[in-house]
């Protein structure tokens, strides 16, 4: 009966994990998102500026927040940490 009982928790615990996205994953779209958003904020401030010059440097930067922001998005998606992304992994151990 206890080990009926442990594995009906246990396969309740693996489809609540299941049904979540992965917390690097999760990382990884908010480190995106952060990054998208400032690069536009840098390119509406290009499209204010009358000066060519200057426009062009904020657009480039602009460009170079996008590739950074993409970067640390991949390295955050592929920091595949069990502890993070199946936390029910440690209590399953302990059964």
């Amino acid at each position: 009966m206890k080990i009926a009982l442990k594995l009906a928790g246990a396969a309740g615990l693996l489809m609540l994990a299941a049904c979540g996205g992965n917390a690097d994953d999760r990382a990884a779209d908010n480190i995106e998102a952060a990054g998208e958003n400032r690069a536009d904020a840098l390119e509406d401030q290009a499209d204010m500026t009358a000066n060519e010059a200057q426009e062009d440097a904020l657009e480039d930067r602009a460009d170079n927040v996008r590739e950074v922001a993409d970067d640390a998005a991949d390295a955050a998606d592929d920091n595949d940490d069990a502890r993070i992304e199946n936390p029910v992994a440690p209590v399953l151990n302990r059964m």
